[in-house]
């Protein structure tokens, strides 16, 4: 049987980075400057409907004006709890990546660091206490666009739902290096381990923690009032939100709401809102935090990397840009469209594991459909917004 911290690895390992291009490529329903909007209440009590879907919530925002909203389900498992406030708190997941790496890339504008830096040049103890193999050839583009080849961390002796563990980024690290390497320098590989250094990097470099980097260069700027990186192991979703399950080895469903912040860091973090998250996407589509050169490190495609669905949901005109984030108990993502103007952002909890999750990704696609496609989705009548 596969345990729960097997689970774990699978889950935030492989289904983050499946998400991220599970997203077929929609046509922006418009009429002139106009947005035509399909029912956001609708789409989300859809997705409830898939089975072992406990709570969904979503919002959508015109030029940077929510309209339209809907949540379906229960906070809590079997319809208790009450609804969950379409404005809650959610855990992004590996959407943190996104925001990790605009940080680290920020101070290679300010020329704190170059992407060619070497890890064994910026972290001189990954090579002494022989922590990463090859960190001398390992680069900061390579971290940042998942080519370094370094293992994942996650595995059975890293206790990713224990949040009475406390664990240091070098302790992740540390068993990384016990991993087999999946991959060559230079070629994709989704690890959380990446991520895991560039916090180390950046918080080096500025003499702060990543979380109050995050928040003096992202959150505040942005007016991303409600979001944070949490740093202790036990740290919850504040206010009220959604609850996400999982089964044990016996097949019982544990409330994995609190998982162990010490784990995810800057590689999955991040717990945000609809609102916030598009704002910061929207941000960062239109170059408002990053100059296009410096984008295009995290935006284009690296050799083995998967290529995104082709065609497109509607007219198959341009695709929405998605980022995605799971982990057990819950599935996040947000779509932007290619001029930063729309985003439809969404955070479902689910009572299932990782061999069924799959499932709610094309039920989010649907949501995508019924909301920006509505002439082809039976969702309702679309609602227009300048």
């Amino acid at each position: 049987m596969v345990s729960r911290q097997s689970a774990v690895a699978h889950v935030v390992s492989a289904a983050c980075a499946a998400l991220a291009l599970s997203v077929s490529a929609p046509a922006i329903a418009t009429a002139g400057n106009a947005v035509k909007v399909g029912d956001v209440q609708k789409a989300m009590a859809a997705l409830v409907e898939t089975d072992h879907v406990v709570g969904a919530i979503g919002e959508v925002y015109v030029n940077g004006k929510r309209a339209g909203t809907g949540s379906a389900g229960s906070r809590l498992l079997n319809g208790r709890g009450g609804a969950i406030p379409s404005t809650a708190r959610y855990r992004i997941g590996s959407q943190t990546k996104n925001m990790t790496a605009t940080v680290a890339l920020q101070l290679v504008r300010s020329g704190k660091l170059k992407l060619d830096d070497t890890l064994s040049e910026v972290l001189p103890e990954m090579t002494e206490k022989d922590l990463v193999e090859r960190a001398d050839e390992i680069t900061v583009r390579n971290l940042i666009q998942l080519t370094s080849g370094i293992p994942d961390f996650l595995g059975p002796d890293i206790r990713a739902l224990d949040p009475t563990l406390t664990y240091r980024p070098v302790d992740l690290v540390a068993a990384s290096r016990k991993r087999q390497r999946p991959s060559q320098i230079g070629t994709f590989n989704y690890s959380n381990t990446n991520y895991i250094l560039l916090g180390m990097i950046i918080e080096k470099l500025t003499g702060r923690s990543l979380a109050s980097e995050l928040k003096q260069r992202i959150f505040t700027p942005l007016g991303m009032r409600d979001t944070y990186l949490p740093v202790k192991a036990d740290a919850g979703i504040k206010g009220p939100h959604g609850h996400g399950y999982m089964k044990d080895e016996t097949g019982k469903l544990l409330d994995v709401d609190k998982l162990n912040a010490t784990t995810m860091l800057g590689a999955g973090g991040v717990i945000s809102t609809a609102r916030d998250v598009s704002a910061f996407q929207r941000a960062f589509v239109q170059g408002k935090l990053l100059p296009d050169s410096l984008r295009k490190v995290i935006t284009d495609p690296v050799p083995g990397q998967p290529s995104p669905p082709q065609g497109g949901l509607c007219a198959g005109k341009p695709a929405f840009q998605p980022r995605g984030g799971s982990a057990p108990g819950f599935v996040a993502a947000t779509y932007t469209s290619p001029d930063g103007r729309l985003q439809f952002a969404v955070s479902v909890t689910v009572a299932m594991d990782d061999a069924e999750r799959g499932v709610v990704a094309q039920r989010i696609d649907q949501a995508l459909t019924s909301v920006f496609c509505p002439a082809s989705s039976p969702s309702g009548t679309p609602a227009t917004t300048s």
